[in-house]
């Protein structure tokens, strides 16, 4: 029986690679979408073609809400028969705002997705382990784990995207703390990725530039951060640890997001 993966918000962008990245490893790959069914139902089509030996199972749900968190989590165990082996928190609530304007309640939602989700899936993958622990139902050696896909924002501050900025910070914190709660029956790890693709109204010249401001000077590859995420899943001795997968980005600091600061002129220094 392959090894069990889920991954919210796994249809597009860092999502698809991380889910290619699990199925070329002969893991079953669960697949999580909140409006992406379309990107979704494509990538399963993909998965499968590629590698026949692998299962690929599609799911929706509202990660703001905490029942559809919950009903996520068992959904996936029920389809597959199987316990999960790993669940990676990829998906995220982004969006602009700062200090001086923000609103509790967009505040409260990019929460909610962005640290609660990711707390209440592994409260379940930690209760269903530690039951089946109790019947005997689970004889693998092996430790299930949880990866957190963080930003490199938490590690090199700016105000900008306040409230999308705060809740990384919560789960940044977070991956020691759960870590902690959790042992010995489930492992926490995250990855801090940089900028790897379009954001928001982002140009694409805009992103070409800020994209290499970091100490490496070139883009971050979004298959490195999904390679990333299955060495922390496969790796036993791992927990409470953070890879920072950005180029460097976390080293340059700078007053403003980077994309701003394309604007303003930044890309015309290089960092030392």
């Amino acid at each position: 029986m392959n090894p069990l993966v889920l991954v919210t918000g796994g249809a597009t962008r860092l999502g698809r690679e991380i889910c290619l990245q699990f199925a070329s490893q002969a893991w079953d790959v669960a697949i999580h979408f909140k409006q992406s069914q379309k990107a979704a139902l494509e990538l399963k089509t993909h998965l499968s073609e590629l590698f026949p030996n692998v299962q690929v199972s599609l799911f929706q749900a509202e990660l703001a809400k905490e029942d559809e968190v919950t009903q996520l989590f068992e959904e996936v165990v029920k389809a597959h028969g199987q316990a999960l082996t790993c669940i990676v928190n990829n998906a995220s609530l982004f969006e602009p705002d700062s200090g001086l304007d923000f609103t509790s309640e967009l505040a409260l939602e990019q929460l909610k997705v962005n640290l609660l989700a990711p707390m209440k899936l592994g409260q379940c993958l930690a209760n269903f382990h530690q039951g089946a622990a109790k019947t005997s139902q689970s004889a693998s050696l092996n430790t299930p784990s949880i990866v957190h896909v963080l930003d490199q924002k938490v590690f090199n501050l700016n105000p900008d995207y306040f409230s999308y900025t705060l809740s990384k910070l919560a789960l940044e914190r977070a991956v020691s703390l759960q870590a902690q709660a959790l042992a010995p029956t489930v492992r926490v790890n995250a990855v801090s990725p940089g900028l790897m693709y379009l954001s928001g109204d982002q140009t694409p010249a805009n992103f070409d530039k800020a994209s290499t401001i970091n100490l490496l000077q070139k883009s971050i590859d979004p298959k490195d951060v999904a390679k990333s995420c299955f060495f922390l899943a496969s790796t036993q001795s791992l927990t409470g640890s953070t890879l920072k997968v950005d180029c460097g980005q976390h080293l340059v600091p700078l007053e403003r997001d980077v994309m701003f600061m394309v604007d303003e002129g930044f890309a015309k220094q290089t960092p030392k």
